[in-house]
């Protein structure tokens, strides 16, 4: 009786510690629970990293995730966003996607950190876009072999599909550095006086 008793009590805690755990919750779940998979996880590169604000950790998440599955993105995720799908920028985006190898995922970095952050800082305050450093201090800081600028969206994922499109931008710059050989980044969301918000990539 008491073995079956103490059968029946670790069976309680067994199911209790397997079933009382919150689900795999990735930021793209919503469009796939495909995205729940366990071996998406890996992405989450940036979660530990005190210096990166949640919307910043979430941003380097997403752009991992693509890199991860580029072909699951554009069948899942892509549709489903509020963009002209008749563009040939988002035309070619899809296409791009169905046809890229999986990329290495990228790693926060704290030189590229402070220099997207001084750059966003200052850009934010006067009104400036572009990539040219306005201030010496951010001059000095620069550290980036590649960098993505982007003005108006609040949300991660907007500016990531902005990006990922690059409407208008015959040379695609801003998806091919999203999507290149680099192995780290830093991001940096910060308010700006003319769009709101701006968000700067620098990548390594």
């Amino acid at each position: 009786m008491q073995r079956r008793q103490t059968l029946i009590v670790a069976c309680i805690l067994l199911c209790a510690t397997t079933y009382g755990r919150p689900p795999v919750s990735s930021p793209l779940a919503k469009f796939s629970s495909a995205w729940n998979a366990p071996k998406y996880t890996a992405a989450n590169t940036a979660k530990n990293v005190s210096y990166l604000s949640p919307q910043e950790k979430e941003l380097i998440y997403l752009l991992n995730l693509v890199r991860m599955d580029p072909a699951l993105f554009a069948q899942t995720v892509l549709p489903k966003q509020p963009v002209n799908e008749q563009s040939t920028y988002y035309q070619s985006l899809l296409k791009h996607l169905k046809e890229m190898k999986p990329q290495p995922l990228l790693l926060p970095d704290s030189l590229c950190w402070v220099s997207a952050k001084c750059h966003a800082v200052s850009s934010g305050l006067e009104g400036y876009d572009g990539h040219d450093r306005i201030t010496e201090e951010c001059r000095k800081k620069e550290y980036f072999m590649g960098e993505c600028c982007h003005y108006g969206y609040g949300n991660p994922l907007d500016f990531l599909v902005s990006l990922l499109i690059d409407e208008g931008i015959p040379s695609l710059g801003h998806r091919r550095i999203c999507l290149g050989g680099f192995q780290k980044i830093g991001v940096s969301i910060q308010p700006h006086s003319v769009y709101g918000n701006n968000a700067v990539l620098d990548f390594y």
